[in-house]
């Protein structure tokens, strides 16, 4: 496998049976963990690095299948719950709202997360409903964090 499909299907997460977008979102949930833990510019400066790159990841997988989003595509879902949960506090209980509210968003995919997900193409279309749905799930996370519940 090259390395553009490696990154595409989440290191093969997206190959696993069932699901595949929650499996990438699970495995995500470590590496967000242990990128909680370096600087806050740092984490900004890296996620904004690897948003183009993961565009092209999916893009290729995308036009190497002939399908606009292939179900094995999920480096977007790893980026969107990055997307959710950056600069968070990484405790388990904002790690676990962040990826039940994320899949919620994705699977869903309420206005303008559909919008995004039917009218934008490539690899920036297959991210950028992602993104939306990480940045509707960070909305959500500092609600419950302003209420009180983290």
């Amino acid at each position: 496998m090259d390395p553009w499909t490696l990154a595409a299907s989440g290191l093969g997460l997206g190959r696993l049976p069932r699901a595949p977008g929650t499996w990438a979102t699970l495995g995500a949930v470590p590496l967000v963990w242990a990128l909680g833990q370096i600087p806050w510019p740092l984490q900004v400066g890296l996620l904004l690095a690897c948003l183009p790159v993961a565009a092209a990841a999916c893009g290729r997988a995308a036009r190497r299948t002939g399908a606009h989003d292939p179900p094995w595509v999920v480096l977007d879902e790893v980026m969107g719950y990055w997307v959710a949960v950056l600069g968070l506090a990484p405790s388990p209980l904002v790690l676990a709202a962040g990826f039940v509210c994320f899949r919620a968003f994705d699977i869903l995919k309420p206005p303008p997360i559909r919008w995004l997900d039917r009218r934008i193409g490539g690899g920036w279309g297959i991210l950028l409903d992602d993104v939306a749905a990480g940045l509707a799930t960070r909305a959500v996370l500092e609600a419950l964090g302003q209420w009180g519940l983290f």
